[in-house]
């Protein structure tokens, strides 16, 4: 009973050219109370997903006129399929299998002919591991809210997050960074002041020079923020950018000191970011700088020592170039 109920609702696609190894596969995960479907290599697996949308999917993969391998990577470089878990069946050993599964996003791997226990277990511990990814992202939209809400506090136009995603994109995109790269520095466009939710409006907005107290309070806000985003398991990449976002390159900045390559290098990026926009945007305290003015002010930073001199000369060309083309 414990079985049927953990699988209820739980559709899986299984995708294989002999119709006897489908079967098999179909006949095991019915019995144990999951929807399945069926394809052969014959169809668009990938639309197959889409319209289907399964919560797993069994590929073989060696196919007459599919490589199961391809098709894995298509799906996990789609955005709309990219969380469903793909086990590859097949009747080979081979370990360099295996490494290149590994390579193209597959989950996991199942030798034909199929275990019944082996299969219902790793199908099993997969959607579980699915659904607390789908509830992670629930506590993601929460979190986006909450820094929604943080920014309106701080910001006249509300368009601060678009302008540090579209520029963390197209930057990191300039300095051939990973798709995994850039989603982190996107993510942290949204959430890196969200430990701001601790300081007092008087604080945070105040216009003139801060007080000792002041000033350790607002320090404080990293620590909070990456304290508030730990849940996002699945977004661990983007805890080092909250927490280090505000160190400086000779080791004078928080909230742990730390100097040159010892700063994470995606915290360093995004500081770079953060910074020009802060300064092309207006804020109840402050006029919005041009580009080169904010250009002018990071280079008289980087000659204080608190940024990265080679990172500043690529943001400054990349800046440069932006405007040539726009």
């Amino acid at each position: 009973m414990s079985t049927l109920v953990s699988s209820e609702q739980a559709k899986i696609l299984v995708v294989d050219d002999h119709r006897y190894s489908r079967m098999a596969a179909v006949d095991l995960l019915s019995l144990d109370g999951y929807k399945v479907l069926e394809a052969d290599d014959s169809k668009d697996v990938l639309k197959v997903v889409l319209d289907n949308k399964p919560d797993l999917i069994l590929l073989d993969v060696i196919m007459p006129h599919t490589d199961g391998f391809e098709i894995c990577e298509r799906l996990k470089q789609d955005e709309r399929t990219r969380s469903i878990p793909v086990i590859f069946i097949t009747a080979s050993d081979d370990r360099n299998w295996r490494v290149k599964g590994r390579e193209v996003g597959g989950d996991d791997f199942l030798a034909k002919p199929l275990d019944r226990l082996e299969l219902l277990t790793k199908v099993k511990l997969l959607i579980q591991q699915k659904r607390l990814n789908e509830g992670l992202d629930q506590t993601e939209q929460l979190l986006f809210s909450i820094a929604s809400a943080i920014e309106n506090r701080s910001t006249k136009d509300g368009r601060t997050f678009a302008k540090l995603e579209n520029l963390a994109q197209s930057f990191g995109e300039y300095l051939q960074l990973s798709g995994t790269e850039i989603s982190d520095l996107i993510f942290a466009a949204r959430l890196h002041d969200i430990g701001t939710v601790c300081i007092p409006d008087a604080v945070l907005l105040k216009k003139g020079e801060l007080t000792a107290e002041e000033r350790e309070l607002i320090e404080q806000h990293v620590l909070v923020g990456e304290k508030i985003c730990q849940p996002m398991q699945n977004r661990r990449g983007v805890l080092p950018i909250i927490r280090h976002h505000h160190e400086r390159w000779d080791g004078s900045g928080y909230p742990d000191g730390l100097s040159g390559e010892e700063i994470p290098w995606l915290a360093q990026v995004f500081q770079i970011l953060d910074i020009y926009v802060a300064l092309t945007s207006e804020r109840p305290y402050k006029q919005a700088l041009t580009p080169d003015e904010a250009i002018a002010v990071i280079a008289e930073e980087t000659e204080k020592g608190w940024r990265n001199p080679e990172l500043v000369n690529q943001f400054t060309a990349f800046i440069q170039a932006t405007a040539i083309t726009s």
